[in-house]
């Protein structure tokens, strides 16, 4: 089925994957962006949708809106303006979906509704592997944005307006930023904070595609991850060094991910393909 979909944060590092598969698999693809990809294929609106009638305007008569568009990181930036272009963006473009009749909404969310890598207060995971009844734990004003726009959506969802998928993804890399962000960090204890996770962007893309097909009718939540760590160590080893008195609910062999994607196969039928040890990487 051909869907008009639009596509919030387009010309991002996400979203420009997320536009690239969806037209890719035949759907009428508008991206809204602050900015412009020079060599983009589908039609894009150059936009600020922290103004709800900006937000009304474009998000019109589409039948899914993937809401990509935030500020990624509470650095940079004043912690308070990280949440408030966060929170209003989530919003409004929630409430423009619901209004316009859309009857599918995707949310990008993040491990950081976990408290991770940004809060100020590194607290161990309640149980291990990570799974979609682990408790939310934001601290920073991003995390805790991404997790309110969650609630938002459910309250669309409630009343309602359509049904919605949440994705929750860990770091997005791609073999070219991998080596730059990656490989210096997993050296130092600071990789912890990010439970050692991350997620190819055409594995996440995916995700997005393979949620379009999801038959329920209500507010799914589920992680994705790349199906291993991105340390070289053994996860068992690992989770022995930072969290040893974590309850492990299921064992983690190998380099297997500390977050459950199991649901997200059986549900979505998503499952990542790609590995940064497929990689060409200079270390």
């Amino acid at each position: 089925m051909i869907r008009r979909i639009i596509v919030t944060g387009s010309a991002g590092l996400l979203g420009r994957h997320v536009c690239r598969r969806l037209f890719s698999d035949g759907h009428d693809i508008t991206g809204i962006d602050l900015t412009a990809l020079p060599d983009a294929e589908w039609p894009q609106v150059k936009a600020d949708l922290t103004d709800l009638g900006v937000a009304f305007e474009l998000i019109r008569n589409a039948d899914v809106v993937v809401h990509i568009a935030s500020i990624p990181r509470p650095s940079g930036l004043a912690n308070a303006e990280v949440f408030r272009v966060n929170t209003a963006l989530n919003y409004n473009v929630t409430e423009a979906a619901a209004l316009s009749g859309a009857r599918r909404f995707l949310y990008a969310s993040s491990i950081s509704i976990l408290g991770y890598p940004f809060g100020r207060r590194f607290l161990s995971p309640r149980y291990l592997p990570i799974d979609a009844e682990h408790p939310a734990a934001p601290q920073d004003s991003y995390g805790l944005s991404k997790w309110l726009g969650e609630e938002v959506v459910d309250a669309a969802v409630r009343r309602g307006a359509f049904s919605a998928v949440t994705l929750r993804m860990p770091w997005i890399q791609t073999p070219d930023s991998f080596g730059a962000t990656i490989l210096p960090r997993r050296q130092t204890p600071e990789a912890a904070r990010d439970l050692w996770a991350y997620l190819d962007a055409r594995d996440a893309a995916e995700g997005f595609s393979a949620a379009l097909s999801w038959t329920g009718s209500a507010h799914l939540r589920v992680y994705l991850s790349a199906l291993d760590s991105y340390a070289q160590h053994s996860s068992n080893t690992l989770v022995a060094e930072a969290f040893p008195e974590v309850e492990m609910r299921k064992p983690i062999d190998g380099h297997a991910s500390l977050i459950d994607t199991e649901p997200a196969a059986r549900l979505l039928g998503f499952r990542a393909s790609h590995s940064w040890r497929d990689y060409d990487l200079i270390e």
